[in-house]
């Protein structure tokens, strides 16, 4: 840990303290054991982990720093939501329900939140029947997990009762605009990753089909 580290995270994430700082190192280091035996992400990003993975999710609470109630799905090894789950702590009565159908991947999630007392829940099941299992979120969020239009339809149950998503995006998102706009009407806002210059995050509200 140094200084660098800190004042890094604060930037991406905001005002927040040290001991949140603290449990995201934690999770790093629970992390790692447990990629040394399961495949949580590409091997060839674990030398850049900190920085590609951990504070490129941690921009996300910033942009909705009122939200208490968060869905993220296809949580993978843990980016964005195990991330989001730690900042939320932060936040009196917040919490997040995290969708991984991988069972391993799930396993973990469990194993690593549970251990750093985070407030989230892990479902071990596939999205489309998450839909009025959980409580209605305010904000959905997804990383690396499909397509704009195949997003907006695995969360239309959310997004058209009110809620906003969140969703990273690479250097090809515009063509995903353009795709996903062919069937669907929404609002959006494109936020500057403030990680990696080529990437943003896409806000997406007031959806409906066309």
């Amino acid at each position: 840990m140094t200084a660098a580290d800190f004042d890094d995270f604060r930037f991406v994430s905001g005002s927040v303290s040290r001991e949140t700082f603290e449990g995201l190192r934690a999770f790093e280091s629970i992390f790692r054991k447990w990629a040394a035996r399961i495949n949580l992400v590409a091997p060839s990003t674990l030398d850049e982990l900190w920085r590609r993975h951990i504070l490129d999710s941690a921009q996300l609470p910033w942009l909705k720093p009122e939200a208490l109630r968060w869905v993220d799905l296809g949580s993978g090894g843990g980016f964005p939501g195990a991330i989001v789950a730690i900042l939320l702590k932060e936040r009196s009565g917040a919490s997040i329900d995290l969708v991984e159908s991988n069972g391993k991947k799930a396993a973990f999630l469990r194993s690593a939140l549970a251990e750093l007392s985070a407030p989230a829940r892990v479902h071990a099941e596939r999205i489309e029947a998450m839909p009025g299992r959980i409580a209605e979120p305010e904000v959905v969020t997804a990383r690396a997990l499909a397509p704009l239009d195949r997003l907006l339809l695995l969360t239309e149950p959310w997004l058209t009762a009110g809620a906003t998503g969140l969703f990273h995006k690479g250097r090809e998102y515009m063509s995903e605009v353009k795709e996903a706009s062919a069937a669907w009407r929404y609002d959006l806002v494109m936020h500057n990753s403030l990680i990696d210059a080529d990437s943003v995050i896409l806000e997406v509200s007031g959806l409906r089909r066309r």
